[in-house]
């Protein structure tokens, strides 16, 4: 078993699960049964939080996972999102006290439960006040269909302003060896106000696990292919970094992928990654690296390997980029 964390006020194992893969965006939604049942094993294994988004194959990944936990309920700390919409000029954000309300039970019913343990803000909308868009929460926790509010990829001013109108228990946000701009401001915000952290991608979208040696081994509708860090040029610079975390790793007998999960669950008790896999044996090896102790030594090893400002190319391709961080 993996132990518990708390965010905020809220108790969950000390590693959680994403589970958007299973659905989208990393090749061909292939396994139903085998998701589910990495859905099942997790929880055997102590994982209790358990995310998913609206926006997730359209709605289908929240039906999948409240299939998988129609019977073991009562186990799970259950996470979704609203608020990302898409145009025709990419990834855009909605976030009027209307369209929350709506979302929340929308995903109510796609999951069939009675309420949602976390929600999220996942991106902020530009053009609705964010104290509009937290007045809606708090009503929500108020009729009993959200016990807590989380916001994700949210700027250091904008988590002070949605934590005036109701606590902020979580923000969700890429933090990972080779994406770290939130310790820049965000992190002591959210330390400050007494919120947890939820990163995401803590592997790098996989490639720190060292199993990506070449963007040809990537399915055609795999989405890191339209990613800058896959691109080529950058890609070969960051296979680099993971060599380099591949031979620290090999030392203490260890994966690559283990060492930078160890390295994110290193970084405090208010820290719970959601690592994404679609398959048990890759649950197994992420759940393993939340049992590995690492010395203050191990930890500027690891960051010397793998350099905060080593990585070759940005976050997002520009149409996925115009809704992150505000």
């Amino acid at each position: 078993m993996i132990g518990t964390r708390k965010l905020g006020e809220l108790a969950v194992g000390a590693q959680g699960l994403g589970c958007m893969g299973m659905s989208q965006a990393y090749g061909v939604r292939d396994d139903d049964n085998e998701s589910v049942a990495t859905i099942h094993r997790a929880l055997e294994l102590g994982v209790t939080l358990l995310d998913t988004a609206n926006v997730y194959g359209s709605g289908e990944n929240e039906k999948l996972v409240g299939r998988a936990i129609a019977d073991r309920r009562d186990q799970v700390v259950l996470a979704t999102k609203f608020g990302i919409v898409w145009t025709d000029e990419g990834m855009g954000a909605r976030g009027d006290a209307a369209y929350v309300k709506q979302c929340c039970d929308e995903s109510l019913h796609r999951l069939g439960v009675d309420h949602i343990d976390l929600y999220y803000q996942h991106r902020v909308d530009p053009n609705v006040p964010v104290e509009e868009t937290w007045g809606a929460l708090a009503e929500l926790v108020q009729a009993g269909k959200i016990r807590y509010a989380g916001i994700s990829e949210a700027s250091a001013e904008t988590i002070r302003r949605a934590h005036a109108v109701h606590p902020v228990t979580a923000l969700q946000s890429e933090w990972s060896l080779w994406t770290r701009g939130i310790e820049d401001e965000v992190l002591g915000t959210c330390r400050e106000l007494g919120i947890g952290l939820v990163p995401f991608s803590p592997l790098g979208r996989g490639l720190l696990t060292g199993s990506v040696t070449s963007v040809k081994d990537l399915p055609e509708d795999d989405l890191r292919r339209g990613m800058p860090r896959f691109e080529e040029g950058n890609f070969e610079r960051n296979l680099a970094i993971v060599d380099a975390l591949r031979a620290l790793a090999e030392t203490k007998g260890v994966t690559a992928g283990q060492l930078a999960l160890a390295w994110v669950q290193a970084k405090g008790a208010d820290v719970v990654p959601i690592p994404g896999t679609k398959r048990r044996k890759y649950l197994e090896e992420n759940l393993a690296a939340a049992q590995l102790e690492l010395s203050e030594e191990d930890i500027a090893a690891i960051e010397a390997a793998s350099p905060k400002d080593a990585v070759a190319g940005a976050r997002y391709p520009e149409r996925l980029a115009r809704a992150a961080g505000k």
